[in-house]
């Protein structure tokens, strides 16, 4: 999943979408600066800088250094020795300390140890995926509403709403605020909750 950017100047959305297209879009409408403009990192709603100095170009590969690029495989520099794990698949050798008892029963499941923790991990991730991607989302809202919005009325009463999970209360809350400001604060609340 790629990451998205939003960049505000004061409280309008100036632009949404690819760290490129937000970084062009601050870009042209930084020569006219009548308020702070601010990016933002969708997945965390943290404020990001991008470096807009020289031409689009410029501007763009330097983006493509900084943002990691898409999952593919994964493969071996020729000619090294091959070490533990199977690095073509991803699958790298670490260390993980458990007591004796712990090693006896992974030892005795079918497919070994390393087997029954990718079990173990996969069904844990099935499990709280859900309440892992609500708490990433709600961080994220917090940390974009308190710098738009941590001056703004009822900030205080709408944080506690976000982290009690009271959705009515807190979309309530913030109906009086900047529309920009509250439809983003939702959007990065409620997005994958629809």
């Amino acid at each position: 999943m790629q990451t998205t950017f939003t960049a505000f100047i004061g409280q309008r959305r100036l632009a949404s979408g690819a760290a490129g297209d937000v970084a062009l879009a601050v870009k042209r409408a930084g020569s006219q600066p009548d308020q702070a403009i601010i990016i933002f990192d969708d997945g965390t709603g943290r404020s990001i800088d991008f470096d807009l100095r020289g031409e689009d170009h410029e501007v763009l590969a330097r983006l493509a250094k900084l943002m990691p690029p898409p999952p593919t495989e994964i493969s071996e520099p020729p000619g090294e020795p091959r070490g533990r794990g199977r690095p073509k698949l991803g699958v790298v050798a670490r260390e993980v300390t458990l007591l004796p008892r712990h090693w006896e029963w992974l030892n005795a499941q079918a497919g070994g140890a390393s087997v029954a923790l990718r079990k173990l991990i996969d069904e844990a991730r099935r499990a709280s995926g859900d309440k892992d991607r609500e708490r990433k989302a709600r961080d994220a809202a917090y940390h974009f509403m308190s710098t738009m919005a941590g001056n703004l009325p009822q900030f205080e009463e709408a944080s506690r709403a976000l982290f009690a999970d009271d959705r009515r209360r807190f979309t309530g809350l913030i109906a009086d605020w900047p529309t920009d400001i509250r439809d983003h604060i939702v959007k990065l609340a409620y997005s994958d909750r629809a």
